[in-house]
């Protein structure tokens, strides 16, 4: 005989006071890092034409938006940049530059908001005039010289204030090349969080506009990025960037690779983060303007999805927003 022969399993669902009582998943501010969208300017706030309410900010505004952050109790912020055409090449030097826009923004934020982490994205697509995260010769994706010049990157990165530097690029070996020059460098304090299991996704088409290296790429890429069909090779890389020295690994996209974020929760036990992508967020914000969905309701579900499925913590355009409805 079943031990649950003769319950009624509604009895705990018919308040609300009750259902919270015995939620299994409980989802809160300092789950959230909200991705920023950056640009050259004063007081300049440019809109992402196929991200309805998200801006690219000058640095004043980043500021800004840093405070709000931090008043609502989100953790950290995930700096994204919109390198100027005139400064990117096919080496993307400007990725190295100490004084270029994603240096200036960490430095600016860390001396106004000292308390809020700070991740930089360490990947070349944000610097390169063609939008590959990688160098390319002949057509072809070097792994090793890409890996040299995000190490220097990732220097200059942590010299302007960052807490995590977050490879996203999938090239093989960058995660110990990145902690040992960060050790050398002083810097042993500094996170990785790496993008351990990225795919070769549809759904980064509006990111791409935001930084604006959609209409630059050339070609796609799969030959770095993962196929979405597999999913052991996920656990592969992820166990290849453990032993190099990750302090934490992402799943991107978000909740089509929920299943990838479980099995990582459970094969190795580690903090585990995943990107709610600008794809994710663009289906729910037309959506919700169609009238197809009501919008509140769809963002809490769906960020309650990432913790169901064992997040340590969710990038995720909605961050702000979602912040306040938990602190209401």
């Amino acid at each position: 005989m079943s031990f649950l022969d003769g319950r009624r399993l509604r009895r705990t669902r018919q308040a609300s006071w009750s259902r919270s009582m015995v939620s299994e998943t409980v989802l809160t501010p300092g789950d959230l890092i909200w991705p920023l969208f950056v640009i050259e300017g004063q007081n300049e706030r440019a809109p992402v034409k196929t991200m309805p309410g998200v801006d690219r900010l000058s640095i004043d505004l980043a500021v800004d938006a840093a405070r709000h952050a931090h008043a609502e109790g989100i953790p950290a912020l995930a700096l994204f940049p919109n390198t100027p055409g005139e400064l990117r090449s096919s080496t993307a030097d400007e990725v190295f530059n100490p004084d270029n826009l994603m240096c200036r923004t960490m430095a600016a934020i860390k001396d106004a908001v000292p308390e809020i982490g700070l991740i930089a994205d360490t990947a070349l697509d944000e610097y390169s005039e063609d939008g590959q995260d990688g160098i390319v010769v002949d057509g072809e994706i070097l792994n090793d010289e890409t890996v040299a010049i995000m190490v220097k990157s990732a220097i200059v990165q942590a010299r302007a204030g960052a807490d995590i530097i977050a490879p996203s690029d999938m090239m093989d070996g960058r995660v110990r090349a990145i902690r040992d020059a960060l050790d050398a460098e002083g810097f042993e304090k500094v996170m990785i969080m790496s993008y351990s299991a990225k795919y070769a996704s549809a759904f980064y088409g509006p990111f791409r506009d935001a930084v604006g290296s959609g209409s630059r790429l050339v070609g796609d890429k799969k030959t770095y990025q993962l196929d979405p069909a597999n999913r052991e090779e996920a656990m592969r890389e992820v166990e290849q960037d453990l032993v190099e020295g990750a302090d934490m690994v992402m799943v991107k996209p978000g909740l089509p690779y929920l299943d990838i974020v479980r099995d990582v929760r459970e094969r190795f036990s580690v903090p585990v983060f995943a990107y709610q992508v600008s794809g994710e967020f663009a289906m729910i914000a037309y959506a919700a303007e169609a009238g197809a969905i009501a919008r509140d309701p769809i963002v809490m579900e769906s960020l309650m999805a990432f913790k169901r499925a064992g997040c340590s913590g969710i990038l995720t355009y909605f961050a702000l927003e979602a912040a306040r409805k938990l602190n209401a």
